[in-house]
């Protein structure tokens, strides 16, 4: 691979079980993800701790999710809580392969009971001195929410990321009607993988069965090379949302 590329994957892990929580799956999610040799890997729906103490799921270990699925792959992370309760949290994680310059995790609730946060971070390819951006999202299930939450997102961008430097959004957007689209084309001028590349956005939920388009990633400053909705085996089984992914290459601009 180009060592002015990067390859980008989003998944929302459904907090490590399988669609429907039949089964706790976290290691076999590990064990998938490795296999794909992504760069830097966006997160929705992982528990940054969750004690489970009557041990009904003999796999299960009270560490942080994303410290365990980064292991040796992604050695550096950073997590953002959304979900705070008496047995512990979750929220955003970015896996990276390489060192954030800064991140910080932005909270845009608006309703205690639906917490939610836009985790951003920085970090440069060692081929270039290029900072690029990075905010892993999962809006809420209203659309009144989901319209503050766009806002917010507008306004953060506009002040904290230059328009030479690379940007990527992605994660879980609960926007099945596409009403996302004006504030992230026609404000912030980015573009999404899928919609350029087929003239669609992915279809990655429910999984098994995929028929909406919950899942994006956006972009500008950046050539798209390929990408991916993963769909089909061990996919469909793992979550209840497939993944993307998505290859870039750095501009000359």
């Amino acid at each position: 691979m180009s060592d002015t590329s990067i390859k980008i994957l989003t998944y929302n892990i459904h907090k490590g079980f399988s669609m429907g929580n039949l089964r706790f799956i976290l290691h076999e999610i590990r064990e998938s993800l490795r296999t794909l040799d992504a760069d830097v890997v966006l997160l929705q729906e992982i528990h940054g701790e969750r004690n489970i103490s009557d041990n009904r799921f003999d796999d299960w270990h009270n560490n942080s999710q994303f410290e365990f699925l980064a292991d040796d792959v992604w050695p550096h992370h950073a997590y953002g809580k959304n979900a705070i309760y008496k047995a512990g949290h979750h929220g955003n994680a970015i896996l990276s392969k390489y060192p954030f310059i800064e991140w910080e995790n932005i909270d845009v609730s608006i309703m205690k009971k639906a917490s939610r946060s836009l985790l951003h971070g920085t970090f440069q390819l060692p081929s270039s001195e290029k900072k690029i951006h990075i905010i892993c999202i999962h809006l809420g299930l209203l659309e009144r929410e989901r319209e503050n939450q766009l806002i917010t997102l507008s306004e953060r961008i506009n002040s904290h990321v230059p328009h030479d430097e690379p940007l990527i959004i992605a994660g879980d957007f609960n926007d099945w009607r596409g009403n996302a689209e004006r504030h992230l084309h026609d404000d912030l001028d980015v573009k999404e993988v899928f919609k350029e590349a087929h003239g669609a956005h992915a279809r990655t939920f429910p999984a098994l069965f995929p028929v909406l388009s919950m899942d994006r990633i956006y972009y500008r400053g950046l050539e798209v090379v390929d990408c991916w909705n993963l769909r089909g085996k061990p996919w469909q089984r793992l979550s209840d949302h497939t993944p993307l992914l998505a290859k870039f290459e750095l501009t000359n601009d």
